[in-house]
């Protein structure tokens, strides 16, 4: 018999987002019990690698419209001006929650909150703790959570299915990886925080764990994903590794550099001109693919790339604002910042799309929620500006926590006999696909597969043609998926049990992206089509929905929500 759990509020995820929508339920309601259900100890989660800062209003030079502003001209128009409006309005209150929490911003001489300047923001609103924000802001989250007895925490737990019943969510299956058991525990309402798929393409800032799960498992129950197509890349990754050296490195002065000593970016005038290494991610990504096209990159073992310069800025300097990019540039790269400039080159760092959610975290299943870069409210639209993710977490978590608790307080608990035998089908397909060697795939030619056609039709830049046979690969990968051979039976930390059903999740993302980039015939954003340069708000000023059916995806839209801002000529 299976074991049965109960909680009010079931949270898969437990990084920013799921840690700040736990303690948001309890505080809405301290009578509330909440299940935190993560697939790593907490303080492993990917937020914990976020360097550079989070954005909100801070500064007298500063308002909520600008920071809005900032923000919708940087998705290209296609974010909701409703949700970003109600986004940089609750930024500053987060972050200062943060600090009362005991996250240790940085400071400028006089006590006031330090801010840098961050690509396509007007003005320095971006809050750093040197360069480890990630770091401080999850312990903080993380130790104010333990003190709430209500939040009940299962480590090391995968979530393989969402149960529902009569049409609402009621709870989830949740294999235990250390026991090798899957558990059922059931919820009036369920959150996702799972965090971004980035693990589908090769060369990525991403941890090993972000592949996907939690959008997968929405898609799976029927919650369309939004604006999948648009996956950003970060233009300064270590070559090799793909390790994050955070926008931060330009936001105190870092120059790009080319093969020539260059710094090329000056020269571009269709938008980074003007910010040279301050324009968006988008637009500074495809500049330097530019020029190593152009034969102006630097060739090394890892492919081409180019020079990011730090060394005008000084040691003292790197030392107090950016001590962990030269740790990382010494221990991975043998370059030290103070002294030579550090490779870089264009990675895969975020997904704009996600869980479609309105602006209060709820999606289309009744009971749930999703926040963080699972979920797409859309703040991002088309391109998400440097620092606004961080604080996204924060106010998306809090919604979705106290959204949560008001459904569940109007909500029942669902039929548990049916809920329960969902979870007794979920065990016997986990135990039959553990140590099922008759299968003649492994798993490591598929995922190396998904990667190669990934970055070939899904990249920097983008062509009809690549993109319907990275379409056709995708759904031939999920063809031969279901042919896998997995060898080992154990049930204790069985990694690659947990890697058999990552890749599951990986490869539903992956078809979202590539036929929702397949269906947008128009460049906008972080989708840059080399077939069809322009940006067509006629035909494509909408969100991609990509709902999951057994025969192949389907692809439908839902309107922009716009506001005072009209789309206009994207420029920097």
């Amino acid at each position: 018999m299976i074991e049965v759990l109960r909680h009010d509020i079931v949270i898969v995820g437990g990084g920013g987002a799921g840690l700040r929508a736990a303690i948001a339920a309890v505080e809405a309601d301290p009578a509330v019990s909440v299940g935190l259900v993560s697939k790593v100890y907490p303080m492993r989660s990917h937020t914990v690698s976020a360097e550079g800062g989070a954005a909100a209003v801070a500064r007298e030079d500063d308002n909520f419209e600008m920071h809005g502003y900032d923000t919708v001209k940087g998705s290209d128009f296609l974010g909701d001006q409703d949700v970003i409006q109600y986004f940089v309005q609750e930024a500053p209150k987060e972050l200062a929650r943060l600090e009362h929490w005991g996250c240790p911003w940085s400071r400028n001489e006089d006590g006031t909150v330090a801010t840098r300047a961050f690509g396509g923001m007007s003005t320095k609103r971006t809050w750093y703790a040197a360069d480890k924000v990630g770091f401080h802001m999850l312990h903080a989250l993380f130790q104010h959570s333990m003190q709430f007895d209500q939040i009940v925490r299962y480590d090391e737990q995968f979530v393989t299915k969402l149960l529902v019943d009569d049409g609402v969510v009621r709870g989830v299956a949740s294999l235990d990886i250390r026991e090798g058991v899957v558990r059922v525990i059931l919820g009036r309402a369920v959150i996702l925080a799972t965090g971004g798929a980035g693990k589908i393409f090769p060369f990525t800032t991403n941890g090993t764990i972000k592949t996907g799960d939690g959008m997968s498992l929405a898609y799976r129950a029927g919650v369309p994903l939004k604006d999948m197509e648009f996956v950003q890349y970060h233009p300064t990754g270590l070559p090799g590794t793909g390790i994050l050296i955070t926008e931060a490195t330009r936001g105190e002065g870092g120059h790009l550099k080319n093969s020539k000593g260059e710094r090329f970016l000056v020269d571009y005038d269709y938008g980074v001109g003007n910010k040279a290494e301050l324009g968006p991610r988008d637009m500074i990504s495809r500049a330097i693919v530019q020029e190593v096209e152009a034969g102006r990159g630097i060739q090394g073992t890892y492919g081409e790339y180019v020079h990011l310069d730090l060394t005008h800025l000084g040691a003292d300097k790197i030392n107090q604002r950016l001590p962990m990019v030269r740790e990382l540039a010494k221990i991975y790269i043998g370059v030290d910042p103070v002294t030579d400039p550090i490779p870089v080159r264009p990675v895969v760092h975020y997904m704009m799309g996600g869980v479609d959610t309105n602006i209060e975290a709820e999606t289309a299943l009744p009971g749930l929620y999703a926040a963080g870069e699972c979920a797409s409210a859309s703040l991002n639209g088309a391109n998400r500006l440097g620092s606004n993710s961080l604080t996204e977490c924060l106010v998306f978590g809090a919604s979705a926590g106290r959204n949560a608790v008001a459904f569940a307080k109007g909500s029942s608990e669902g039929n548990q006999a049916a809920l329960t035998g969902q979870g007794e089908e979920e065990a016997a397909r986990v135990d039959a696909l553990r140590g099922r060697q008759k299968g003649g795939e492994k798993l490591s030619h598929i995922r190396q597969a998904l990667n190669a056609t990934m970055e070939t039709g899904c990249g920097v830049y983008r062509e009809q043609a690549s993109m319907d046979d990275t379409v056709r690969t995708v759904a031939a990968l999920k063809g031969r998926y279901a042919d896998i051979g997995l060898q080992d039976s154990s049930k204790v930390f069985n990694t690659e049990l947990i890697a058999a059903m990552e890749l599951g999740a990986m490869l539903d993302v992956a078809e979202a992206v590539a036929v929702s980039a397949a269906g947008r015939n128009e460049s906008r954003g972080a989708h840059t089509r080399k077939d069809s340069t322009a940006r067509d708000d006629v035909n494509y000023l909408h969100h991609t929905l990509c709902h999951f059916d057994p025969a192949g995806p389907r692809l439908g839209k839902k309107d922009v929500t716009l506001g005072k801002w009209e789309p206009v000529e994207r420029k920097y």
